[in-house]
């Protein structure tokens, strides 16, 4: 008898998991050559492997999605539903190559195990570039209900090594698969149907058996307002997020609007670039959602963040061979004195302090913009940094966080 019940319960919580996802469909991407299963942790689990789609239009290497499929935090196998026809076609179309990954769900592990997963997969796609043929210059990530809300945290955590609330700090970054050395930030983000302040959103209940929230951090929000708040994406905006486009239906009955309008207004408060598409009539998913004006707004978005990302993006020259003692080290950028800095690049511009710091991987990655030059939000290693003037002239300088 506790077999039939066992049973009849979790039929009971995957019904209700994939109505919370949303009609996603199955199918395939058309136009494009599938690599499954491929484990992108390297332990050989199902909810750690990913299927990439590449374009069959031959071109030396591609700008990279991430397309997140929707469970309530409750699948780890759906990457075959992810939206194939419809989202990603829509990406594979205008020349993205499409990773769709599985992640480990609430009865695996809890929170951030999902974040770390995804996080994993962005790293992944870095250590890959050469074998996949992925530009790495253009990483983003997209995100259907839960896989939004994952994406809107890798977006709104880069740089962050921990999430801290009251008494509470998880581990926002993880030290899964064999690529710990490659940055998890994301270039941009599409954002379809996402919940993303859970701690405000109106609760999912699984039939009285506590909530879907509750099963994915691991206890209910009454008394537990800490563990929910560092699991909301709105918490984390700020100056150095990528670009951010949210679709969510006026009509949507599962993750109410508002949870799109919070991380809007979060965004939009820390002066980033960002859009909310409120999508007349539009559901939990389905034909309204993804209707191909829709699905060229979010094209169009993606690229739009991808020319600005390369028109900001200073390439650094050839210093191997420079000599540092004939460099007017006047003319560098004033950093604070633990970081060890390089002059490469300089422009005569007035004394006045900088307007905004932009911060770079050595391999043309940004990591961070902002109006101050955080470096605890930054891991060691070598960075370029750009300091720009209220002229618009740009410094540029190496340095490095120990």
């Amino acid at each position: 008898m506790k077999k039939i019940l066992m049973a009849s319960c979790l039929l009971a919580a995957t019904a209700f998991a994939q109505g919370f996802g949303g009609p996603q469909g199955g199918g395939s991407v058309p136009n494009s050559t599938k690599t499954a299963d491929v484990n992108y942790v390297g332990d050989g689990k199902t909810y750690h492997t990913l299927d990439i789609y590449i374009p069959k239009e031959a071109k030396e290497s591609y700008p990279v999605v991430i397309h997140t499929y929707g469970s309530a935090w409750s699948m780890n196998n759906m990457k075959g539903s992810a939206d194939l026809s419809t989202i990603c076609a829509a990406y594979v179309k205008a020349g993205y190559a499409v990773v769709t990954p599985n992640h480990r769900s609430a009865s695996d592990a809890k929170y951030p195990a999902q974040l770390h997963d995804i996080k994993a997969v962005v790293r992944f796609v870095r250590g890959n570039a050469a074998k996949y043929k992925f530009d790495t210059n253009f990483v983003a990530v997209s995100g259907f209900s839960s896989g939004g809300h994952l994406s809107s945290l890798v977006a709104t955590t880069c740089g962050l090594k921990e999430g801290k609330s009251g008494s509470v700090t998880v581990d926002l970054v993880g030290d899964i698969g064999e690529y710990t050395s490659f940055s998890s930030c994301a270039d941009a983000a599409v954002l379809w149907s996402p919940p993303t302040d859970i701690y405000t959103m109106n609760p999912i209940s699984m039939g009285g058996s506590g909530t879907m929230e509750g099963a994915f951090i691991g206890v209910e929000r009454e008394g537990n307002k800490d563990k929910w708040m560092v699991a909301s994406s709105p918490y984390y905006a700020s100056e150095d997020d990528p670009p951010v486009i949210m679709f969510h239906g006026t009509s949507d009955q599962i993750v109410n609007i508002e949870q799109s309008q919070e991380l809007y207004d979060s965004l939009k408060n820390h002066n980033v670039v960002t859009e909310f598409i409120k999508v007349s009539g539009g559901s939990h998913g389905g034909d309204v959602m993804n209707s191909t004006e829709n699905l060229n707004k979010a094209v169009a978005f993606l690229d739009k963040a991808r020319a600005a990302k390369a028109a900001a993006v200073v390439v650094p020259p050839d210093t191997s061979k420079q000599d540092t003692s004939k460099v007017d080290t006047s003319k560098t950028d004033t950093l604070p004195p633990d970081t060890e800095t390089i002059a490469i690049h300089s422009l005569r511009v007035p004394m006045l302090a900088p307007v905004s710091y932009s911060v770079y991987s050595l391999d043309g990655t940004l990591v961070m913009r902002s109006s101050v030059l955080d470096k605890s939000r930054l891991k060691a290693g070598v960075y370029y940094v750009v300091s720009k003037y209220n002229t618009g002239e740009r410094k540029m300088s190496r340095f490095v966080k120990k």
